[in-house]
């Protein structure tokens, strides 16, 4: 059973959280978090209770200004330079540690001294230090535009760092860019994975025909990289997961490419299974969907950048390509679809990323913040 020390019940704990828009992996993390504190209050920009499990939900949840904006969650990214306006709207909380979970705005929620702030950070904000192009297209009159207001945002965004009394980041990656956009020391906590829901499949499988992409499909993802090589080899990919860009890659797709949307965490399980192998073609801080993969026993094909060269094993669990081109990526899934691979090797190493050790490293952390 998941659990953080007994000796924590008087303990008097709040949450932050950038916004309650859907089921991620930030949301996964903090779903654990809200299991271990039930107690806790939450405090976030937006909350969507259809979008976000019962455990989040069941909790006094309070929102800013941005809630009660007609069609906010689906609109709220328009919205980036009102974000620190809204997050200044919370009054400092009363608590004895406040845990933000963030990557953009909730690590500026305020703790009434003398409470601690503690921060799992996923990333400092990425589309104002980092992925510019991804995000607002290179040389775009939408970069051009955007400018000036990402300056704002870089230079608040460090300033609001200093809220923060211990930062923990995600990955060793994180960890690097925590201290050199704001000058702090961060702790490594690897985020939890389901391996108790995430399993191979009983008795001997063989694995299907089809590779899998699971992701939002906005550009950053490089989704467009997986259906351009794919519909040029024509082998099978099916791809999970709705966003901006589902217009233009389904346009782009040749008949080999099936989009199944949106699917519940038991289908995913399912496709997971009975995939040849998954797909990992963008640059991410962590990465939670190869090894929700890799506790089913797929073997990824992964862009050598980022969190994956840190949780994923090359040539044991998975192949790596060094640079985002259709030949590099169709080179890469032809080496591992004939690779001999080891569904217990590969299911090893995604149990390095349980959910308790996860929850024993934020302990850690909290300890460590309230120690005199």
């Amino acid at each position: 059973m998941l659990k953080f020390p007994s000796d924590w019940s008087s303990l008097n704990v709040a949450l932050a959280h950038d916004w309650l828009t859907g089921m991620r992996g930030g949301e996964k993390c903090l779903e654990l978090l809200c299991e271990g504190f039930p107690n806790a209050s939450l405090h976030t920009l937006l909350h969507n209770p259809k979008a976000v499990s019962d455990t989040i939900n069941n909790r006094v949840i309070h929102t800013s200004f941005l809630q009660h904006i007609p069609g906010i969650t689906r609109h709220y990214r328009y919205w980036l330079p009102t974000f620190p306006v809204a997050v200044r709207g919370f009054s400092p909380i009363e608590a004895d540690v406040l845990i933000s979970t963030s990557h953009c705005v909730a690590k500026a929620t305020r703790v009434k001294r003398p409470g601690k702030h503690l921060c799992y950070c996923f990333t400092p904000m990425r589309y104002a230090w980092t992925f510019h192009d991804e995000y607002f297209g290179a040389r775009s009159l939408k970069q051009t535009l955007a400018k000036p207001i990402l300056a704002a945002l870089r230079d608040w965004d460090k300033r609001v760092s200093d809220r923060v009394d211990r930062f923990i980041g995600i990955s060793r990656h994180v960890c690097d860019r925590i201290n050199r956009f704001y000058g702090r020391d961060a702790e490594l906590v690897y985020p939890p994975v389901d391996t108790e829901f995430y399993t191979p499949p009983e008795g001997e499988s063989r694995r299907g025909d089809f590779d899998l992409v699971v992701s939002a499909l906005v550009p950053y993802k490089r989704v467009d990289l997986a259906v351009r090589a794919y519909t040029r080899s024509g082998r099978a990919l099916k791809i999970v997961g709705i966003g901006t860009d589902t217009d233009a890659l389904r346009s782009v797709a040749g008949p080999n490419v099936e989009f199944l949307g949106w699917r519940s965490n038991e289908e995913i399980r399912d496709l997971y299974r009975q995939c040849r192998l998954l797909v990992f073609p963008g640059e991410e801080d962590f990465g939670i969907v190869p090894l929700e993969a890799q506790a089913c026993g797929a073997p990824v094909v992964a862009f050598a950048r980022g969190g994956a060269l840190e949780t994923l094993i090359a040539d044991e669990t998975a192949i790596f390509f060094d640079e985002q081109s259709e030949d590099a990526l169709i080179a890469a899934v032809e080496t591992c679809g004939t690779t001999t691979w080891s569904t217990q090797t590969i299911r090893q190493n995604a149990e390095r990323f349980s959910e308790q050790a996860y929850l024993d490293g934020i302990a850690t952390n909290i300890t460590a913040l309230l120690s005199p």
